[in-house]
């Protein structure tokens, strides 16, 4: 197909209209929207054949998709910050229920004070809840991500719901350039949906979703972490796959000119881009700086981070979410990662961009000259009005 100029919550629900899922229940909120708008387009013209359920609330929409997924249907749904938070009672519940279904995260900080802007306090809020979790730097990997997702959730390996991560108004809404696949290849890498066990099956009837005693819910919270471990082998094969078919690839970590960095940061989603030209602005003062950004943050790549940032001098940690009372919710997992390195760098953690606060390439070379000159502190809040 040729190249479009698209937003990326429009460049989700093409995805999506590629695949032709079953089921699709969903409600609207800012800046996700535009997904469901556009996808139930798409269903009322016949070019999908999926059932759109539109319902009341986010809770019922996620309710609605854990019964359809049990049942045996290829099942989306898409949210954003209060939305997500409104389905959290459901979260764990369809992970539990090992229901593989799909949902886009326009992520958005939480509320309060209000505010509709950009941060991961959404998706963070959701982290331990048993959802594989991937992210996007762009529109284009927006599209790609919702196209792998159902190939690495319904893996029988796996059997796990997953949250494609793309950042609010940043890529929702923000128009690039992509290139999507024909339609025929995404059908056809995706594959037709063969459920591993589906609930409504009376050949072989299973109990589903039941009162789980002390004698059995550790084991079967257990089994969430073992698919999780297995869930890093089938990623990595689907990011291969898709590199077959649409020559981009894909990594459990990227990384950006680290390795002879003495001075590496890691971050989530579009930011990466920003500190890409903030890497290249210092590498041009003669500072050797690099940036990695993890694709998935569940299951965390340990290993493959710590082979990164092994020998660095330091390892500068991006949050863009806050754990009131403690440090940002990614700094705790690079740090256990770290702890795998032979020589272990220092570690310093920086909070920035809450509720959708700028932060300018200059900003990001601020946060590497600091840390290289030693002003920086254990956790800092970059850009805060104090």
């Amino acid at each position: 197909m040729a190249d479009l100029a698209i937003n990326g919550d429009s460049a989700v629900a093409l995805a999506w209209k590629q695949i032709d899922p079953d089921v699709c229940a969903a409600y609207p909120i800012t800046p996700q929207t535009i997904i469901v708008e556009r996808f139930s387009d798409y269903v009322a013209d016949g070019d999908v054949q999926t059932e759109f359920v539109c319902v009341e609330s986010e809770h019922s929409a996620l309710t609605v998709c854990t019964g359809s997924g049990s049942a045996g249907a290829r099942t989306f749904t898409a949210t954003s910050s209060q939305g997500l938070a409104y389905m959290w009672e459901m979260l764990p519940i369809t992970s539990a229920m090992r229901v593989p279904l799909v949902m886009a995260v326009a992520n958005r900080a939480i509320s309060g004070p209000i505010n509709i802007n950009n941060d991961h306090g959404d998706v963070m809020s959701a982290r331990d809840t048993g959802w594989l979790q991937i992210f996007a730097e762009n529109v284009q990997e927006a599209y790609d991500c919702a196209i792998m997702a159902p190939r690495i959730a319904e893996h029988p390996d796996v059997q796990l719901p997953i949250m494609t991560n793309l950042d609010g108004f940043i890529l929702t809404h923000a128009i690039e350039r992509m290139t999507p696949l024909d339609d025929a290849v995404v059908k056809k890498f995706v594959g037709e949906y063969k459920p591993f066990k589906p609930l409504l099956d009376y050949k072989n009837p299973i109990s589903h979703g039941l009162m789980d005693g002390p004698d059995f819910y550790y084991e079967h919270k257990y089994q969430l972490v073992e698919a999780m471990d297995k869930a890093v082998a089938v990623i990595e094969k689907v990011f291969e796959d898709f590199k077959a078919i649409s020559g981009r690839e894909y990594n459990l970590v990227e990384q950006y000119k680290c390795d002879d960095a003495d001075y590496v940061a890691v971050v989530l989603g579009s930011s990466y881009g920003t500190m890409k030209a903030a890497v290249d602005e210092l590498r041009a003062k003669g500072k050797k700086v690099g940036v990695c950004m993890p694709r998935i943050f569940r299951p965390w790549p340990a290993a493959a981070l710590a082979k990164i940032l092994d020998g660095k001098k330091a390892v500068i940690v991006m949050d863009k979410h806050l754990s009131v009372g403690a440090y940002g919710p990614m700094y705790p997992e690079v740090t256990a990662a770290i702890m795998q390195c032979k020589k272990i760098p220092a570690a310093y953690n920086y909070i920035f961009g809450l509720g959708g606060k700028d932060t300018m390439v200059s900003g990001f070379e601020g946060v590497f000259e600091d840390v290289i000159a030693g002003k920086a502190k254990v956790v800092n809040y970059l850009g805060v009005k104090e």
